[in-house]
């Protein structure tokens, strides 16, 4: 089998036009859900399904699919299912998203040049609101699919000034009435950039993801007393700022120490606010959103033992008051074994270095691996620049990863392989 790569650049960048953004360190784009841009893109990535000859359908929030059903196939067999979005993040770059959903169709059409009969029907899909820019919740669309939200729960989600889901998939016609159900593929593989610089650092062509990281998320509140910043002595103060940055610090150190022993784990707390807020004022209260992350639960949940521990230190050594609540915690998700055996073979047959590797972002397919064997691979980015303009990955490796993408897809839909 031939990649096109002409063909797939053309269509990576024909997609780039819409929304595009001016930018002096790269070429970026906003395609936030409901928008014209967004409606721009679904309009040409259906336009592309309908002229490799795949049939299409959009389910009630929006999320389309086009169905390759060959002569040699059982129509009625489970498809292979391969994608991933077209939304991006304000000022996003134009491989996160796009990338997988043209490899997975070029994927199609390369089979379909090479005269390949697959015996289960091959499906290329485009998931809605993946990145959460507009709607707040990401991996939106993913998550209908695999039924772990109703479509009526993701149609009802509002945007900042008010305007619901189903409000913007109507105005630009994609609130579609088919089904689009994971549980009902034989299989699922995504392609995206990587967005970091194993890749790059190793000169492999493709990432075999092998585990999806895990996330927690937590509120803490550290609460003081406010006092007069120019009359209250130091000694006398109750700072929750100051405590807050202890605990920031603490939080650091956890991450550092759990990373040793996995290699994927981070801690970051990066929303806050601290009340009152003013310049005069020593501060009363902080409250800040944590974001903890690995391959390996217990580590997550090692870190979350350690904020808690630095947070009854601080009451104890600076009379602040404090609470923690985790409020997410979702496991990390491991490749299926079918998946890896075939994208193995696949990088082999195409003579594209691989290498294993985790995924420290979530993605679409942690969703769906809990409804069907499912499996991630990743292109190289330079640099490891994402959710920016500055975001690349070279042509030649976009085809490369293409490549093991389709010779593992065919190997999915090829039930001797099985």
């Amino acid at each position: 089998m031939h990649v096109d790569a002409d063909r797939l650049r053309e269509d990576i960048e024909a997609n780039a036009r819409f929304g595009a953004v001016d930018s002096s360190g790269g070429v970026g784009r906003t395609v936030l859900t409901g928008i014209e841009a967004d409606r721009r893109v679904r309009e040409r990535f259906v336009e592309r399904l309908t002229a490799a000859g795949l049939s299409v359908r959009v389910d009630p929030v929006g999320n389309i699919v086009g169905r390759w059903t060959p002569a040699s196939c059982d129509p009625e067999a489970a498809p292979v299912a391969a994608g991933s979005h077209l939304d991006s993040v304000p000022r996003g770059g134009i491989f996160d998203g796009p990338l997988g959903v043209y490899a997975a169709l070029e994927s199609v059409r390369t089979m379909q040049s090479a005269d390949v009969a697959p015996d289960r029907p091959i499906e290329v899909v485009s998931f809605t609101e993946e990145e959460g820019s507009r709607f707040g919740v990401g991996t939106l669309g993913s998550s209908v699919a695999a039924g772990q939200r109703t479509p009526s729960e993701a149609l009802s989600l509002t945007d900042d000034d008010g305007v619901s889901l189903e409000e913007s998939l109507q105005g630009i016609g994609f609130a579609g009435d088919d089904t689009v159900e994971g549980d009902r593929w034989d299989s699922w593989v995504e392609l995206h950039v990587e967005q970091g610089t194993t890749l790059t650092d190793t000169g492999a062509g493709v990432g075999i993801v092998d585990s999806i990281t895990g996330i927690t998320n937590c509120e803490v509140r550290i609460t003081g007393e406010a006092d007069h910043a120019g009359s209250t002595p130091m000694d006398e103060r109750t700072d929750a700022f100051a405590a807050a940055s202890e605990f920031v610090l603490d939080l650091e150190r956890a991450g550092r120490d759990c990373a040793e022993t996995s290699g994927a784990a981070v801690a970051t707390a990066g929303k806050g606010s601290i009340a009152p807020n003013a310049r005069n004022i020593v501060p009363e209260q902080v409250e800040l959103d944590l974001d903890i992350r690995d391959v390996d639960h217990d580590n997550m949940t090692r870190m979350v033992e350690r904020c808690r521990d630095s947070l009854a230190r601080l009451e104890r050594s600076r009379g602040v008051d404090t609470s923690i609540e985790r409020y997410r915690d979702s496991a990390p998700t491991p490749c299926s074994d079918r998946f890896l055996v075939a994208a193995e073979a696949g990088a082999t047959a195409t003579g594209v270095e691989s290498v294993r590797l985790s995924s420290g972002a979530m993605h679409d397919t942690a969703n769906v691996a809990a409804v069907t064997d499912a499996g991630l691979l990743f292109a190289p980015s330079e640099g490891g620049y994402s959710h920016s303009p500055r975001e690349w990955t070279d042509w030649n490796d976009c085809a490369a990863a293409t490549a093991v993408l389709a010779e593992t897809v065919r190997s999915l839909a090829s039930d001797d392989t099985e």
